[in-house]
């Protein structure tokens, strides 16, 4: 079997749908923040804030091909430790990330909370969104992208819901888009 695209692709679809998915119970709970209590109604009112994050990551994905799930993981597991220690201290820490395609993602999740405040600012006249609310908002994508990924070392079964997500035409703005965040 050679490794050209789309026969692998077809391979690997097969493959994933004979695949048993991952529980909440194949995830190491301490690895998700168990304490952090993210309501259902937090995520109906922050929907773009996640539209947000998955867009960033779907576009650093597009960016970098070579790019698993694995390293994403890492990255918003990272940044989540950044924003709890930012909520619960009022420091701003980066913990040092492993890799550089997991320093990429963090900084692409980063550069979208930035404009999504930016664009608060720019529509109300102030930003809404506290970083509390970031951190509960990356604990979910963290908890998400757990149980989507197969827990393969190389594995890009959560960056492939992605791509099915967020195909490539939705990815490419036109030149009068200046933002990726939608405010209502």
């Amino acid at each position: 079997m050679s490794l050209d695209c789309p026969s692998t692709c077809v391979y690997l679809r097969q493959a994933r749908a004979h695949e048993k998915p991952r529980t909440v119970d194949d995830v190491d709970a301490a690895s998700v923040f168990p304490e952090v209590e993210v309501p259902e109604q937090f995520l109906r009112e922050k929907q773009e804030l996640f539209t947000g994050f998955w867009f960033a990551i779907r576009t650093r994905a597009r960016a970098d091909r070579n790019l698993n799930d694995r390293e994403v993981i890492a990255a918003i597991r990272s940044l989540a430790k950044s924003y709890e220690t930012r909520v619960n201290s009022g420091l701003h820490y980066e913990p040092p990330t492993a890799s550089v395609p997991q320093q990429a993602v963090a900084d692409e999740l980063q550069k979208m909370v930035e404009e999504y405040q930016q664009t608060e600012q720019k529509h109300l006249g102030y930003s809404r969104l506290r970083d509390s609310e970031v951190f509960k908002g990356l604990v979910f994508l963290l908890r998400f992208a757990e149980v989507n990924t197969s827990g393969r070392p190389k594995s890009r079964r959560f960056l492939d819901w992605l791509a099915e997500q967020f195909p490539e035409e939705k990815l490419v703005a036109s030149p009068a888009e200046s933002s990726r965040i939608i405010v209502p």
